[in-house]
């Protein structure tokens, strides 16, 4: 059920990015988690505005390509705390579980045929 379009995603999009900025404060990271937080705010950021769907501002990526970025860094996400061993910092580690899940959940409904 493909119920998200592509202008729904880029605003979901720029949000996840809000949210990887803030969250190391919010939360009180330590060095690793917030690094990687702020990594991927960037890195994000760059994705969004550089994908071909009505938010984006160069539109080189396709949006399709977008997607599969996204589901392999929704599962990345799922596994960073454990390979990163962030179990003493449970903070981090249920903020990327649910992040990566959330990610999933978004790649899950967005209708990447349709801008």
């Amino acid at each position: 059920m493909k119920i998200l379009t592509g202008k729904i995603h880029g605003y979901l999009d720029y949000l996840v990015v809000i949210i990887f900025l803030l969250a190391p404060c919010v939360l009180g990271f330590s060095q690793i988690p917030m690094i990687i937080s702020y990594s991927l705010a960037g890195i994000h950021l760059l994705l969004t505005l550089l994908t071909d769907f009505p938010l984006g501002v160069i539109k080189l990526v396709p949006l399709k390509l977008h997607g599969i970025i996204e589901l392999i860094v929704g599962l990345c996400l799922i596994a960073l705390p454990f390979v990163l061993n962030f179990g003493a910092e449970p903070a981090a580690q249920y903020f990327y579980i649910a992040n990566g899940a959330v990610i999933l959940l978004v790649w899950f409904l967005t209708d990447y045929g349709k801008k």
